[in-house]
């Protein structure tokens, strides 16, 4: 992380460089304000996304069937290893651990866990912020801890889910940008990088958009109760890391970044935020009943653990 932060650090002294006179152009283009501010800082983020998304292929290729393999192979230490594991903001994890579940390679705390540390696309979000990088080793800290705690909790309910081998043949899963998962190759160690970096771009610029028109046009939400009840924010947050899609840990992490949300809304809602996770669960698995069980514990331990994160931190 550390090394992480020292090449970004660099390239912010090279982006204040580079950016200067497209920022002039820029804030000279006949639009409102908000809409000049929300391009001039989506456009200060792309090197700084690619840059991310290339170390994360990397790892990607180069460990992820290992760290499949080894969660595979975890019983008793399933929750520890999974969210270990799910930090690692490697795109489609989530995906893999709902798929072993419904195969029953691994335990339903095992599951829980790799859902609640997940961190998919909000850690290389806070990277893109200079001003963000202290906070993310506290975000990484405490989704580590909710995640361990979570998982073995879980797995102390009973249940009559069957143990399987780790033994089984590749699945195919399909993550992000509709990437092959169980056999990534080199060739997207390039063009997965440059298509997530645009994805993200577009996507983080609409979100900037909406968020900039509604506090322009709409000075006084901020001071509505909604945003002023701090014990309230990180149940609205769980609900919406709830939906079934990678980009809404962007939405969430952007609205901390912007100071529209707590950090204990920001734990809440990326502890549920687990990606294509959940559809894959949701798609995938026979026992319908098991499901809702998974979502409703997921929702409880990540309320509970943002209202904790307020109180606490």
């Amino acid at each position: 992380m550390e090394f992480l932060v020292n090449i970004l650090k660099f390239f912010v002294g090279l982006e204040n460089v580079f950016f200067s006179k497209l920022d002039t152009i820029v804030t000279d283009l006949p639009f409102p304000v908000w809409v000049n501010d929300s391009i001039v800082e989506c456009l200060h983020m792309l090197p700084f996304l690619f840059l991310i998304f290339v170390l994360i292929e990397i790892i990607e290729y180069k460990y992820s069937s290992k760290l499949n393999l080894i969660v595979k192979s975890s019983k008793k230490t399933g929750p520890l290893i999974g969210s270990a594991v799910a930090l690692i903001p490697q795109c489609g994890f989530s995906v893999i651990a709902s798929t072993l579940y419904t195969r029953n390679f691994i335990t339903r705390g095992t599951l829980i866990s790799v859902y609640l540390a997940t961190s998919d696309e909000a850690i290389p979000v806070l990277l893109t912020q200079p001003d963000s990088w202290n906070i993310i080793l506290w975000i990484l800290l405490i989704k580590l801890v909710i995640g361990v705690i979570g998982g073995y909790f879980v797995d102390l309910i009973p249940t009559s889910r069957k143990f399987n081998s780790p033994d089984n043949p590749e699945q195919d899963d399909k993550g992000c940008c509709n990437h092959n998962l169980s056999s990534p190759n080199r060739f997207e160690l390039l063009l997965h990088p440059i298509q997530h970096t645009f994805n993200m771009f577009g996507f983080i610029l609409v979100v900037l958009l909406i968020i900039n028109l509604i506090f322009a046009s709409y000075p006084e939400l901020l001071s509505e109760s909604i945003f002023n009840n701090r014990m309230f924010q990180p149940l609205v947050a769980a609900f919406i890391g709830l939906v079934p899609n990678c980009a809404v840990s962007v939405v969430i992490t952007m609205l901390y970044i912007k100071g529209v949300i707590t950090l204990g809304a920001v734990i809440s809602g990326l502890c549920t935020s687990a990606g294509l996770g959940l559809l894959v669960l949701l798609k995938n698995n026979k026992n319908f009943l098991d499901t809702i069980k998974v979502i409703l514990l997921l929702l409880f331990i990540s309320i509970c653990a943002g209202i904790l994160t307020e109180i606490i931190v």
